[in-house]
């Protein structure tokens, strides 16, 4: 806690804010996203939405809009479900325990426990990834810790290790540790504040503890893209929610084996095609290869219209709720 007074992070938005909103918004964000690549998506986050309640009553196509670009929507999602039972079941009042707080959608032990130390002052434990690894390798405790025996032992670890006060100032010393000296690739030993008791430091083992993820084979799916063109608007259609970037808008999908007879079952004659560059995209398990086809139709039809297919405008699109791969093939259009 001294080490974080003199060499923690500060100056970050969300910090010395004690709102739960701000909190809540400021760690789901950061869930899977760097700090520095966190904070202007929270800034805009916050310009739009200022209030647990104005989230609420936004739109889940907006909520995603803004979210577009940080990945794992189902973040995005799930925040903006938690808003609505914050507001219309729990009138307004955001838990205030980390137990209440665990309730909510999206949100997890750990995650829920930093925004009751940070907004309420609770003496709960996190146990984010940076947090896995300093404890790890300090109390040389072995194995994957997603494993659930180990993170058993780095749960009860984390508990046991909670002051009686200054909760808040411990909980950002044990996340600015992990993130900023006990890091995963080069950790920095000489400005560590417990490195003297430090069992990897000490059995030279920084670099096999933690253990890293057992490795599996990634499966692989491919897919077509049906990047449909007529004046200047091309056909978006919103995926499916939950799924793979669920409740976005990107390209019909289709085999790829006849793409006249793809565009004639959305409703279209096919005046001339061409295959676009092939987009490689990784998830968490498993990689997507995408082979965009550029199909250039004589005129829109009734039925692209229906719920859940819009035609818009190339640059209107640019800055709809797309995931990444859509939004930078529209950039070759513009």
């Amino acid at each position: 806690m001294q080490w974080q007074r003199r060499h923690g992070r500060k100056g970050l938005p969300w910090q010395g804010s004690t709102d739960p909103y701000r909190v809540w918004l400021s760690e789901v964000m950061l869930q899977q996203t760097q700090v520095g690549a966190g904070i202007p998506y929270y800034r805009r986050f916050l310009d739009r939405f200022p209030t647990v309640r104005a989230l609420a009553a936004a739109s889940e196509d907006e909520v995603l809009r803004l979210w577009s670009g940080l990945g794992y929507y189902a973040r995005g999602r799930n925040l903006h479900l938690a808003s609505k039972k914050v507001v219309f079941e729990l009138k307004g009042q955001f838990p205030n325990t980390a137990e209440k707080i665990a309730a909510l959608p999206g949100v997890g032990r750990s995650t829920a426990a930093a925004i009751a130390a940070f907004a309420f002052g609770e003496r709960a434990a996190i146990l984010d990834g940076n947090v896995k690894r300093v404890l790890a390798r300090h109390a040389g405790i072995a194995g994957f810790p997603g494993d659930k025996k180990v993170e058993a032992k780095l749960w009860a670890l984390a508990e046991s290790l909670l002051p009686d006060k200054g909760i808040e100032r411990y909980t950002q010393a044990v996340m600015d540790l992990g993130a900023t000296v006990c890091t995963k690739g080069r950790p920095r030993c000489d400005a560590c504040p417990v490195s003297r008791t430090c069992f990897a430091r000490g059995k030279g083992l920084t670099g096999k503890l933690p253990a890293p993820r057992p490795k599996k084979a990634v499966p692989s799916r491919s897919t077509t893209w049906l990047v449909l063109r007529h004046n200047g608007q091309v056909l978006l259609e919103r995926r499916p929610s939950p799924g793979i970037w669920g409740g976005l808008w990107s390209f019909p999908e289709a085999d790829g084996k006849d793409l006249a007879r793809d565009c004639r079952a959305l409703g279209y004659r096919l005046r001339s095609t061409r295959e676009l560059d092939t987009i490689e995209h990784g998830f968490t398990h498993f990689r997507l290869t995408i082979q965009p086809a550029l199909c250039e139709v004589s005129a829109t039809a009734p039925r692209a219209e229906a719920p859940g297919r819009l035609w818009i405008g190339i640059r209107e699109a640019g800055s709809a709720a797309t995931p990444a791969p859509v939004r930078k093939l529209l950039e070759t259009f513009a």
